[in-house]
């Protein structure tokens, strides 16, 4: 008789967007005159940037001749998309990080989730919170992180990094010493970020302990502030302790798309193993690579014209940033983010709940967030908006809000 791993039956509940999506569906259902303003998901509206599309239109032309055929792309991906990742996300910023240590794949949710394969499951990991929820997802369908607490929707093997107003949302360095620590800035969900001499103390900590900072530098794009880093290899020891993973879906629109990649440097180890070796591995047996017209668009956000394209792209978003925070603002909401990060973290109002709030706002603004407690712990209380709605649509919530 087969068996299942049944550690995913200790995962709590459906995964939040499904749920959330399941409970917009049956509102909308309800309700079909209702104009329902969705500002939950962080899925992106404006289209792809004209350069993108002429990259596209160009690769599938090539795809359609035999001398432009392009079949299984090789394992860490093309050579023009990871020199030019190397040369422009990196190179320029002064990080020593070389091509062959780029991995190029269909999305950084996925590499997030996959990363946790190459580590030995009594690997303890740290995640902040309130969080993304893949991180721990998917250490809990592995079978990492212990027994999970209904009451308080902690898991025993797993160490909580507390973000909260009290320190502006970024965690402190962890007294108990993890193996895998958990790291997004900009961070999702509440738009904090750090500054590099912050990030510094956690390269530092991390390799005077011997553990590896796992960080998600997905909406490194929206980085306004000086002194904020894009990457956490610009912060000296990083190579020996760190792996970056990077999306093109937030800075380049392409959630459709689906690309990628991850850093893995030679010089990071266990004992005399690269874990570049494994993720090669892990890379090469699973994967068979994202396709070669979707990393020719690739290229082309690094493109002069790409770039200022996008650069249109991520003011238009943090517009609407800046509108969302400042109208919750003279609402009389507590509010942060907005303005490294296109999310924006408010503290729900009249000791409301994460979801009472969420209820509350689709029945009678018709308009959709997400709830802070689907992050963590710490997130009750909270509720998250993004900005990667369109304008109209922007302006529209936020009077609606206001006029509740």
């Amino acid at each position: 008789m087969f068996k299942i791993n049944e550690n995913y039956l200790k995962l709590p509940g459906s995964y939040l967007f499904s749920t959330i999506a399941k409970k917009v569906n049956a509102y909308g259902n309800e309700n079909p005159e209702k104009k329902i303003i969705r500002l939950g998901i962080g899925d992106v509206t404006q289209p792809l940037a004209p350069a993108i599309i002429d990259a596209l239109h160009k690769a599938v032309d090539e795809m359609g001749s035999e001398q432009g055929f392009h079949g299984y792309a090789p394992d860490l991906g093309y050579e023009f998309l990871r020199n030019t990742i190397a040369k422009k996300d990196y190179e320029a910023r002064g990080c020593n990080i070389a091509p062959d240590e780029i991995f190029v794949s269909d999305g950084a949710k996925s590499d997030s989730g996959n990363i946790q394969e190459i580590f030995a499951t009594d690997n303890k990991i740290a995640v902040c919170d309130p969080v993304y929820p893949v991180y721990v997802d998917t250490n809990v369908m592995a079978g990492r992180t212990g027994t999970y607490d209904i009451n308080t929707e902690v898991w025993s093997d797993v160490i909580y990094m507390p973000c909260n107003a009290d320190n502006n949302f970024a965690p402190e360095l962890p007294k108990e010493i993890p193996d895998l620590i958990y790291l997004c800035f900009p961070n999702n969900p509440t738009g904090a970020t750090i500054t590099k001499d912050e990030l510094q103390k956690w390269v530092d900590y991390a390799n005077k302990n011997g553990c590896v900072i796992i960080y998600d530098a997905a909406y490194e794009a929206y980085i306004s502030e000086e002194n904020v880093p894009h990457s956490i290899y610009e912060c000296e020891g990083a190579r020996t302790c760190a792996i970056e993973l990077h999306s093109f879906s937030k800075n380049a629109g392409f959630t459709g798309l689906r690309l990628g990649y991850t850093v893995v440097p030679k010089d990071l180890k266990s004992g005399d193993v690269m874990l570049h070796s494994l993720w090669a591995r892990r890379h090469g047996t699973k994967y068979n690579g994202a396709p070669y017209i979707v990393q020719r668009a690739g290229e082309a956000v690094y493109s002069e014209e790409g770039r200022k394209q996008l650069k249109a792209q991520v003011d238009y978003y943090m517009n609407n940033a800046k509108y969302i925070l400042n109208g919750l603002k003279e609402a009389g909401y507590t509010v942060s983010g907005g303005v490294n990060a296109p999310y924006i973290w408010l503290k729900t109002p009249h000791k409301m709940t994460s979801w009472q709030f969420f209820d509350y706002l689709l029945e009678n603004a018709n308009v959709v967030g997400t709830p802070g407690s689907g992050f963590g712990p710490n997130g009750e209380g909270y509720f998250r908006l993004t900005a990667f709605g369109t304008y109209e649509n922007t302006v529209e919530a936020i009077e609606r809000i206001k006029a509740l």
